[in-house]
């Protein structure tokens, strides 16, 4: 069987990550556990979720040209992810995500670098690779001009697009329509929609509600597939894993419904180890999961 093509059009950073037994508070100085430096992105995050799940996964992105970028162009090839559009940047540091981990879960702050050296010419330039793929997965870590150039070409030849919109913004109207599935959390979901209507973009929705699941639309009704109990060490990275899994899944002509299910089981996995993309599952891992589960109970 053909593999599902996937172009991914995002972030690639590199993530300094604290390990600590609680959040500082303001003034405060603590000691921390430990610190880890692992690739990450949302971007790349995604596009190593799809690799693992068995897509052919093609990235368009930017990185400076210091160590941080060599490294992280040196793991998006380990994943057996092309990264032929991936532009180097000279004039600017490689984007970096700080977070600190306490309790199982984490604080996020992000620095875009080289990110935001990404411009629309260079996904026009990318055209042949969109057109080729079978999804088009984006979210809001690179300018919006360029996810509105990417999403118009993709568009433009039939392919399906998903928008992972974060970090959240108010979105333009003609750029909501034009995406075939958005994946906010219901944080974003309400700044996306800011003086929208939300009714009319609801079909679109599959909102992401962390421990509780996430809810899609079917049959004109909101409908909640629930998520799968399992012990948390860390859960950066469980809605790129959710967003990668969905991607492969729908590309693979599963129904909505089914495609969530599926990306369900995959950002379970995916917390119960530390790092965003260290603790992606693959396909098998997932399907093994899945029989376990539907064998017993959830």
């Amino acid at each position: 069987m053909k593999k599902p093509v996937i172009t991914v059009i995002g972030s690639i950073n590199m993530d300094l990550v604290t390990i600590a037994s609680r959040v500082p508070s303001q003034g405060e100085t603590i000691l921390g556990e430990k610190f880890h430096l692992i690739p990450g992105g949302k971007g790349a995050n995604q596009a190593v979720a799809a690799a693992r799940l068995g897509a052919e996964v093609h990235m368009i992105g930017a990185v400076g040209t210091d160590a941080f970028g060599k490294e992280l162009m040196n793991s998006l090839k380990r994943e057996g992810i092309f990264v032929d559009h991936v532009k180097p940047v000279t004039h600017i540091e490689t984007g970096v995500a700080s977070i600190t981990i306490s309790e199982g879960d984490n604080r996020i702050i992000v620095v875009p670098g080289a990110n935001h050296a990404l411009c629309p010419e260079d996904v026009e330039q990318c055209e042949d690779v969109i057109a080729k793929s079978d999804v088009c997965l984006l979210q809001l870590e690179i300018p919006l001009l360029v996810v509105e150039k990417a999403v118009s070409l993709a568009k433009k030849h039939g392919v399906l697009v998903i928008l992972n919109p974060a970090p959240a913004q108010p979105l333009p109207k003609s750029l909501l329509e034009q995406v075939d599935i958005l994946t906010p959390n219901e944080h974003e979901r309400d700044i996306i929609l800011a003086g929208e209507d939300a009714q009319k973009f609801a079909h679109k929705l599959v909102v992401t509600e962390g421990a509780r699941g996430v809810t899609m639309v079917k049959n004109g009704k909101p409908m909640r597939i629930p998520s799968f109990s399992v012990s948390v060490v860390d859960t950066t990275g469980a809605g790129d894993t959710f967003n990668g899994a969905l991607a492969v899944a729908l590309s693979k002509g599963m129904e909505l419904e089914d495609a969530c299910y599926f990306g369900n089981a995959a950002a379970a996995l995916s917390v119960t180890k530390l790092g965003a993309q260290t603790g992606m599952p693959t396909e098998a891992e997932v399907r093994q999961f899945l029989e376990i589960k539907e064998g017993g109970s959830q």
